[in-house]
């Protein structure tokens, strides 16, 4: 673990560094409230380290029917799982309705780097691949565990069965739990960028 601090025009910016997949990235050390700041772990537009990331989860992935995730940072992640493994389809719970869907079915969540509950949806069709299927959660991060909360009971649902629960990382108290698969730990840090768990 080393913690970097950035001067760029006057200003401290802090930043984690972590070794994933075999690869290092530094992460922006970002506040989510007045005492606790996050480590920014973001795989959009970094295809090394998605294809890295799904290569390495795909390892220790239980068999499964279908991958599901939620919109929006999980979607490369779960696209990349299921190229690999010759998935032709894979399921994804959304932030809103969108016109094409029907018979949708619904679950709140409140996560750590959202500012108010938001509610995953899930199309009608979608829901009825999954009745009887064994069915992989995926996501970026754990950290509350809201997501797949959310998308558990979204599975449930739909008549699914839950066979695992997937992330890149899984940051400050979900490192604790046994019912998740990860492949590093992220701490939580405090106000001043000190890492608070772990």
């Amino acid at each position: 673990m080393i913690i970097l601090q950035i001067l760029f025009k006057g200003c401290i910016f802090m930043e984690y560094k972590i070794k994933v997949a075999g690869l290092e990235r530094s992460l922006p050390i970002c506040p989510v409230s007045d005492d606790l700041n996050i480590a920014a772990f973001i795989i959009f537009g970094d295809a090394e380290l998605t294809c890295a990331c799904a290569s390495a989860l795909l390892k220790k992935a239980p068999d499964y029917d279908y991958l599901i995730t939620a919109e929006s940072k999980g979607i490369p992640l779960a696209h990349e799982m299921a190229r690999q493994h010759g998935d032709s389809r894979y399921m994804l719970a959304r932030k809103s309705v969108k016109v094409y869907m029907r018979d949708v079915i619904s679950s709140s969540v409140k996560s750590i780097t959202t500012a108010n509950m938001q509610t995953l949806y899930l199309d009608g069709e979608a829901a009825e691949q999954l009745k009887g299927k064994r069915v992989l959660l995926v996501d970026d991060v754990v950290s509350t565990g809201e997501s797949l909360r959310a998308l558990e009971l979204l599975v449930k649902r739909a008549g699914g069965e839950i066979c695992g629960k997937m992330a890149i990382l899984a940051e400050g108290d979900a490192a604790k739990r046994d019912d998740i698969i990860y492949l590093e730990t992220l701490p939580l840090f405090d106000k001043y960028g000190r890492p608070i768990s772990l």
